[in-house]
């Protein structure tokens, strides 16, 4: 079925344009193309078949027996092109919208916003990807998501919501007991918790010149999450993003024992593959996100 050779979509149209109107001049008009178009692509389609389609008498057009033949396949073949591409639109329309980010985000930033959006919108389903890797938008079903880095990512758009600042954060309950957890030096005394086996811990003490304290050894998690709970359960240290464990942090869950630090460089970002943000699903999502976003930097400035 692969080898079959067909006459060329513009000819086919002409013809059909043509046959539909039995004038080559409102063909003409309907496709765009002048007369004189229409009437090669038909001799074309003519000379591919090798019979005649159409017979002029006086002033007339008039579909030949091999025409009148020819032409119920060729609106049945137009119909089921057209109705594939109306069942996609509407699916791409109202199907799920399918938002991938990390788990970490998800959990603790994404998740306790979400209710509003369906508030806002109870006729959009969301189907969450949560993974460690960058999709293929161009392989994988997925509209849009959540990425943290600098905003270059080539074939898609990117709107920045906010930069991220890495800080380090416990239970409250381990600032009451011994050793101190004063300044960043005091973390020699202390469980440093990593994720995976990132180097998160050597850059941060790096960046603060902080001596004295090794950042490869703790305790090791699968996920940046779960991290997170082992810090809030007082297990020891652990870092993470300021925007993303906010709430923690307002909770009282979560406690800064001392300064943060910020590089402007990696933010968090909602991408898309470039022009999906005309699809109404991902442009009701974009508006919502890019609000959610503004809110949540105004609220960390005032912190």
């Amino acid at each position: 079925m692969s080898g079959r050779r067909l006459p060329p979509l513009n000819a086919l149209r002409a013809f059909e344009a043509a046959a539909r109107h039995l004038s080559f001049t409102r063909a003409a008009d309907e496709l765009n193309v002048t007369q004189a178009a229409v009437s090669h692509q038909v001799k074309a389609l003519e000379e591919r078949l090798g019979v005649r389609l159409f017979e002029r008498h006086g002033r007339g057009l008039w579909l030949t027996e091999e025409g009148e033949l020819y032409l119920p396949f060729l609106r049945q073949a137009f119909d089921l092109i057209a109705d594939g591409a109306d069942l996609i639109v509407s699916h791409d329309a109202h199907g799920p919208l399918a938002v991938t980010m990390l788990p970490t985000f998800a959990v603790r930033w994404f998740i306790p916003r979400l209710r509003d959006f369906q508030i806002e919108h109870p006729d959009i389903e969301v189907r969450m990807v949560t993974t460690e890797r960058n999709v293929d938008f161009s392989r994988e079903d997925v509209d849009c998501g959540v990425r943290y880095g600098t905003g270059a990512w080539p074939g898609l758009d990117a709107d920045k919501l906010f930069e991220d600042r890495t800080i380090a954060v416990c239970g409250p309950e381990l600032l009451t007991r011994e050793p101190p957890l004063e300044r960043p030096e005091d973390l020699r005394h202390h469980t440093l918790l990593h994720e995976g086996n990132d180097e998160d811990w050597r850059y941060w003490l790096s960046a603060l010149h902080v001596q004295g304290v090794d950042g490869s050894r703790g305790l090791f998690f699968d996920s940046s999450d779960l991290a997170i709970e082992a810090a809030a359960a007082g297990l020891g240290v652990a870092l993470g993003s300021r925007i993303i464990m906010q709430d923690d942090l307002d909770d009282g869950r979560l406690v800064m024992p001392f300064g943060d630090l910020t590089d402007e460089n990696l933010s968090h970002w909602l991408v898309y593959p470039r022009g999906a943000a005309r699809k109404p699903k991902v442009a009701a999502f974009r508006a919502w996100l890019l609000a959610e976003a503004e809110e949540a930097r105004d609220a960390l400035s005032t912190a």
